[in-house]
């Protein structure tokens, strides 16, 4: 598969099939996503992948504010929880911002972590979902994640039970300006 292959086939995927993912899989999707770019390579993206029990209750107790989520987190085989370490990207050594963007980037960097994570779980076969609505702090609570990072979307992945069309997309002359 070509990476242009992957990006264009690549869909959100909500239903999975019961099939576990294996580890040792997930292992080397994470592994490929580590290259995903980051601020002065800070590489402050962390996975945490959740299974069984753990995950169930997630699904239950932070999706209230959308919960088709939880419907998703329950039937999927794998959840992963995206966090990243806070006050790294887009900050100097002295802690002040770096950019008139603040800390912003940090969201960036991850976002371009989990869309790396969500590509390279295709190209092996897996199917995944970023997921943005969600109790944070509850998550972050469930999950015991360290004070220095915060968890910042929520990965549903496994085998794809579904085929999604590939919506309509703006014609490239709504996409690209040209100036001199």
């Amino acid at each position: 598969m070509t990476a242009k292959d992957c990006i264009k086939e690549r869909r959100s995927i909500r239903k999975f099939k019961a099939e576990p993912v294996d580890h040792a899989l997930l292992s080397e999707i994470i592994e490929t996503a580590s290259y995903a770019p980051s601020w002065k390579h800070t590489q402050i993206t962390r996975y945490i992948a959740v299974e069984g029990a753990l995950k169930d209750r997630i699904a239950a107790e932070c999706t209230s504010a959308y919960p088709k989520n939880g419907e998703i987190i329950t039937q999927a085989p794998l959840l992963i929880a995206v966090t990243y370490i806070k006050g790294r990207s887009g900050f100097e050594r002295d802690g002040s911002y770096s950019t008139p963007r603040e800390g912003s980037w940090q969201m960036f960097d991850a976002g371009i972590a989990s869309q790396t994570f969500c590509l390279a779980a295709w190209d092996k076969g897996l199917g995944s979902v970023i997921m943005g609505i969600f109790d944070e702090a509850k998550a972050a609570s469930l999950l015991n994640v360290p004070e220095e990072r915060d968890v910042v979307a929520l990965i549903p992945v496994g085998y794809p039970d579904e085929e999604p069309a590939a919506p309509r997309r703006k014609p490239v002359e709504e996409l690209l300006s040209f100036q001199s």
